[in-house]
């Protein structure tokens, strides 16, 4: 497996190198080097796909590519290699790292105690570093966090049946029977769902696909009497139907919290935030206790509560919980473990890129929030995702106007504005200059 090493300064090995190499040299050689960003060898795809038919690159187009943007043929035909790869399996045509062309060494100027920090997958781009590092500032636009390292939980309702339903039948076809002693106490179970972001590498591969698991509150318990399906004493699974803070707490320290660690990647941060809503069986945002017992094995954990009254910044809500439900009314179910099981696979059954897709969606509200200045009589913006995968590919990030984030500070620091809430936006503050 080949592995490549870019160094990295920060300031004083950087002032340390400039003394050092003074008069150093001249009449010299050195090798030319030649690094492709991202940017530019997504330029280079797009014009072979541009002239590609039916995925064959008409003889030439590497060397007419070569000429236009100043390559070797060799890496335009490396770079259409690497396209093609992709739209074989059905991924968005997206070029991340660097060419391997002459082997080189950039000199980056970071803040060392902060870059340490990072584990070693958030250090393979340097647009990965830029990200990690404090909000990036460019021609007065700044980007989102790229969220790999907040887990969003939350619960959900799931039904045995439907009070309506509609099918689809012949003239000759009977109406399908279906029992209920009562529509209005269909059987029901909640789950509680975690989900991260999907990382992957920097060919394309799911790394980890973010989906934690999913929590059903339920309990085993012995039938009180005998009926035509099963005799008296027989184990059976039943919904809790009351959900308090005990039960909260007991799902999330003996089931979540361990199911995070064993799958969470080896090489990514291990400061994890857990985003909740404000629901009162919920831990308060700030737990000592939580954060004392969960923050073992190497993990840091933190609850973080997100804003009231908006469903749509937790990505359960704003998109993955409805792609659930729609798969798990195709199945039948007749019980609790029926809908159980039914839960479940569909769940599976959700693709990673799904799951990334709503993360996108999640960023864009985070901009419409922002322009309404908090509330939440918005649409949520439609982005036509498959589009932009088909030609520029989904972007890990998105970015938003500077002058949008300071007029949205200001608007918080408002006297009228300011209700004592304990979220902390100093970082910020010190980042855009204030």
């Amino acid at each position: 497996m080949e592995l490549e090493v870019v160094r990295v300064l920060d300031h004083e090995q950087e002032q340390q190198e400039q003394g050092q190499g003074q008069g150093q040299g001249q009449g010299g050689w050195q090798r030319p080097t030649l690094a492709l960003t991202s940017q530019q060898k997504n330029l280079i795809a797009q014009f072979l796909l541009q002239r590609s038919k039916a995925g064959v690159l008409p003889r030439g187009s590497s060397a007419e590519a070569a000429k236009r943007f100043n390559i070797h043929k060799r890496t335009a035909e490396r770079i259409w290699h690497i396209s093609k790869q992709q739209i074989d399996r059905g991924e968005p045509v997206m070029m991340q790292g660097k060419a391997k062309c002459y082997q080189h060494k950039d000199k980056l100027i970071l803040d060392g105690d902060k870059f340490r920090n990072m584990s070693m997958l958030e250090r393979s781009t340097i647009r990965k570093v830029a990200s990690k590092m404090e909000p990036t500032l460019a021609e007065g636009k700044l980007l989102y966090h790229s969220m790999h390292n907040i887990v969003h939980i939350d619960e959900k309702w799931f039904y045995m049946t439907k009070t309506s339903d509609r099918y689809y039948l012949l003239p000759d076809e009977d109406v399908p029977y279906r029992s209920c002693k009562s529509k209005r106490f269909i059987t029901k179970v909640m789950f509680m769902a975690a989900v991260s972001r999907p990382l992957c590498g920097p060919d394309g591969e799911i790394i980890f696909d973010g989906k934690i698991g999913l929590f059903p509150f339920t309990e085993q318990v012995p039938a009180q009497r005998s009926s035509k399906n099963r005799p008296k004493g027989t184990i059976e699974t039943k919904p809790i139907q009351s959900i308090n803070k005990e039960v909260m707490t007991t799902c999330l320290l003996n089931q979540i919290i361990p199911t995070i660690k064993a799958k969470w990647p080896a090489n990514a941060s291990k400061k994890i935030f857990i985003q909740q809503d404000n629901v009162k069986p919920h831990l308060r945002a700030v737990d000592q206790q939580f954060e004392s017992l969960a923050s073992t094995d190497g993990f840091e954990f933190h609850l973080i509560s997100q804003p009231p009254n908006s469903p749509d910044t937790n990505v359960l809500d704003l998109g993955y919980f409805r792609a659930i439900q729609l798969l798990q009314d195709d199945k039948q179910a007749t019980s609790v473990d029926d809908l159980l099981r039914n839960v479940f696979t569909s769940f599976e059954e959700l693709s990673p890129q799904t799951l990334n897709r709503v993360f996108i969606t999640l960023q864009s509200c985070l901009t419409a929030i922002l322009e309404m200045h908090g509330k939440n009589d918005y649409k949520i913006p439609h982005l036509n995702k498959d589009r932009l995968q088909r030609t520029e590919g989904l972007p890990l990030q998105f970015q938003v106007e500077e002058g949008l984030v300071r007029e949205s500070l200001e608007y918080l620091k408002m006297p009228e504005n300011n209700t004592g809430d304990t979220y902390d936006i100093w970082l910020l503050n010190h980042d855009l200059g204030y």
